[in-house]
């Protein structure tokens, strides 16, 4: 389905954005640049907004230590380590 008629982006294409991008992007405007291009009339906002809750599923608001889209989308396994490791190193104080 095309949700931007402006850019001619499709709901597909929004939800390969989300699963692919090395940031998630959180925002319509954060998708629009993973797509190469700028919100025109803007009146696509919500329905993308609603896309990235919808493919983001329980991460919508933050991805949390070992949440499947924080590893899939370039951090590394050494950056969450270091995060477990930091996290008992303040519980063993």
């Amino acid at each position: 389905m095309i949700v931007c008629s402006c850019n001619v982006i499709s709901d597909h294409d929004i939800r390969q954005a989300v699963k692919t991008a090395d940031e998630l992007p959180r925002s319509p405007k954060q998708v629009y640049g993973c797509l190469g291009c700028s919100a025109e009339c803007g009146r696509c906002a919500r329905t993308i907004k609603t896309i990235i809750d919808e493919a983001l599923g329980p991460c919508a608001r933050a991805c949390n230590v070992g949440c499947q889209h924080r590893q899939d989308h370039a951090h590394s396994a050494a950056s969450s380590v270091e995060d477990v490791q930091s996290r008992f190193a303040l519980a063993a104080c």
